[in-house]
């Protein structure tokens, strides 16, 4: 009888280089002229899986944005890990901007990858466990034919493929 074959589909960061890109972006903002003595700040909340910038004016506050996503990239963080919330006014007429920090995949969208996989009418099996999705089958082809699939759909969630065996 043959083995049965799976991988995971997950959507995991890691924090450490979160940690790593936001100081960066503190540092560049620290010395670069135009952002220098602005006031700006971004700050990174492990607990709550948080990042948080603060500036002087919305145009400040893209500006920030942008160093940050350009740092997160730089650390191989795909920019869809981070939701962004509204843009809140805050006390002395600075705005404040957080994200949050996607750790999981959300059960409505396992369910679209889950629904997404059984309609290739491939011969797989698919199970929600919990911030995971488990996909099996006999035939180590099919599941390759999978993750090629899942990597062409868009989710608004980076996905990655682990535990193949």
């Amino acid at each position: 009888m043959a083995r049965e074959q799976s991988f995971d589909v997950v959507s995991q960061v890691d924090l450490q280089e979160v940690d790593n890109a936001v100081q960066q972006a503190s540092k560049e903002i620290a010395q670069r002229y135009d952002l220098k003595d602005t006031g700006a700040t971004v700050a990174l909340d492990r607990k709550a899986g948080q990042v948080t910038i603060a500036a002087p004016s919305d145009f400040v506050l893209r500006q920030v944005k942008d160093v940050l996503a350009s740092k997160l990239v730089r650390r191989g963080i795909d920019l869809k890990a981070l939701s962004w919330g509204a843009v809140q006014q805050a006390s002395g007429g600075t705005v404040r901007v957080t994200a949050n920090i996607v750790n999981g995949i959300p059960e409505e969208v396992a369910r679209k990858v889950s629904k997404d996989v059984r309609d290739l009418k491939r011969k797989v099996r698919v199970a929600i466990e919990g911030d995971k999705v488990r996909v099996f089958s006999l035939s180590r082809d099919e599941l390759q034919g999978v993750i090629a699939h899942l990597k062409a759909q868009d989710y608004g969630i980076p996905l990655q493929f682990t535990n193949y065996r």
